[in-house]
């Protein structure tokens, strides 16, 4: 099982360290990242192995989602079967 979590706000140091802290408190593996920086704003997409969670997958989004609040982004954590359900045509 897998996750999408997304990141987007502007630059400060230590998102990418601040978000992968959390998946480390959670044991989720980062499988893969992506990020951009345009001008201030950064993105990233990163994809999470989830299969090995120590807690539910409801308690690694909400502090997902509180991080965001704390820093100022937009973090959102999607269960990989619901974001396929999103994007099929």
């Amino acid at each position: 099982m897998r996750a999408v979590i997304t990141v987007i706000g502007k630059d400060n140091v230590g998102i990418l360290t601040k978000v992968s802290a959390v998946c480390t408190k959670y044991n989720a593996n980062v499988i893969e990242v992506t990020q951009s920086v345009l001008q201030d704003m950064f993105a990233m997409i990163m994809l999470v192995d989830i299969s090995s969670l120590n807690k539910d997958f409801s308690v690694l989004a909400d502090e997902m989602n509180e991080l965001g609040q704390t820093l100022k982004l937009s973090i959102h954590t999607m269960h990989e079967d619901i974001f396929n359900s999103m994007h099929k045509i």
